[in-house]
């Protein structure tokens, strides 16, 4: 797949473009979004994203277009791990609902910075020594056996209580002073002469900061997709870009998907084998060893992701009204 630089220009513009404008409008106008504006920009977002891949297949061809909509509903689900962490932080930092929409824009626009950066490096890196799909693939099996232990584990929200503690939030705490409050959409004031960081400046920095470390998951994921960094890309800000709606949109909501962590799991499980099997099959071990291919088809990859997807969601909702039933039962009583 050749991407011409132009497009390459052309895409980051648009993509800036709009995040600027967004975030200028609500710089001027914070607010809390209604549940019609946050579905709106979701379904606006998802029918742009299944026009991007449409026109990916009608000008690269459908291997390149299944490829996307597989990195893009891999990106999207584990975005929904996100959100977890995201309302963690909001609460912990007790951030001002009319502010909560603005520190999540400004919060995803320095996580596709770091994205873009990490997807750019994944592939001179890929490119460069491709034994490194072994280290990807050992350190996505290792993630989903994390979200498995953590989820049978008897503490399993220990490691969200301590999502906003990290190494730079308490470097922030120590040695940049603070107005320890909020002051609209201002990231720094001027008090006595002295420039002090608002509380939303600390925000910001601690969703970057978590986005980061989930991205250490969701990039390798992507590259065992698809070798093609515009396509991770773009598949990464189509899902990031609806991710500050489905905030709202979801909500509690989100607490509703128990089974979550277990699909996310397999998602990654899966795209470890996937990767380690490409290692394979690039140096020739599998028809050595086994005397087969054992290249795994993008068409494959997306019947995984799209039937663990639905049977997380469908398993989650029986076990949620199962569980609401008796609750609602005992409080009308």
């Amino acid at each position: 797949m050749h991407i011409h630089p132009y497009v390459w220009i052309l895409t980051i513009v648009v993509m800036v473009g709009l995040l600027l404008a967004d975030a200028l409008i609500l710089g001027r106008r914070p607010h809390m979004p209604s549940m019609k504006e946050c579905s709106a920009f979701i379904g606006l977002y998802v029918v742009l994203a299944g026009l991007f891949g449409l026109g990916v297949i009608f000008l690269q061809g459908a291997e390149h277009g299944k490829e996307f909509f597989a990195v893009w509903l891999t990106e999207y689900s584990l975005s929904l791990d996100n959100l977890f962490i995201f309302i963690v932080l909001m609460t912990k930092f007790k951030v001002p609902g009319y502010l909560q929409q603005f520190t999540l824009l400004i919060g995803i626009m320095v996580a596709l910075i770091f994205r873009g950066v990490f997807i750019g490096l994944g592939q001179v890196v890929l490119n460069a020594w491709a034994w490194v799909f072994f280290i990807f693939g050992g350190f996505l099996m290792y993630s989903a056996i994390g979200l498995v232990r953590d989820y049978f584990s008897k503490d399993p929200d220990e490691g969200e209580e301590d999502a906003g503690d990290n190494a730079v939030t308490r470097w922030m705490r120590t040695h940049l002073p603070t107005t320890g409050d909020y002051r609209g959409t201002s990231f720094l004031v001027r008090e006595d002469g002295k420039v002090l960081a608002t509380s939303l400046l600390t925000v910001v920095i601690a969703l970057s900061t978590a986005d980061l470390m989930f991205a250490l998951d969701s990039i390798p994921a992507s590259y065992g997709l698809t070798d093609e960094a515009y396509l991770i890309f773009t598949a990464n800000v189509f899902a990031l870009m609806g991710l500050r709606q489905l905030y709202f949109l979801l909500g509690n909501l989100l607490h509703k998907l128990v089974y979550l962590p277990l699909g996310l799991s397999v998602i990654l499980g899966f795209i470890s084998v996937k990767l380690i099997l490409h290692a394979l099959n690039h140096y020739g071990l599998d028809r050595r060893w086994f005397g087969i291919t054992t290249e795994i088809s993008t068409e494959v990859s997306l019947g995984v992701i799209v039937g663990t997807l639905v049977i997380t969601a469908a398993a989650s909702l029986i076990r949620s009204r199962s569980a609401d039933g008796p609750a609602a039962r005992d409080s009308a009583q």
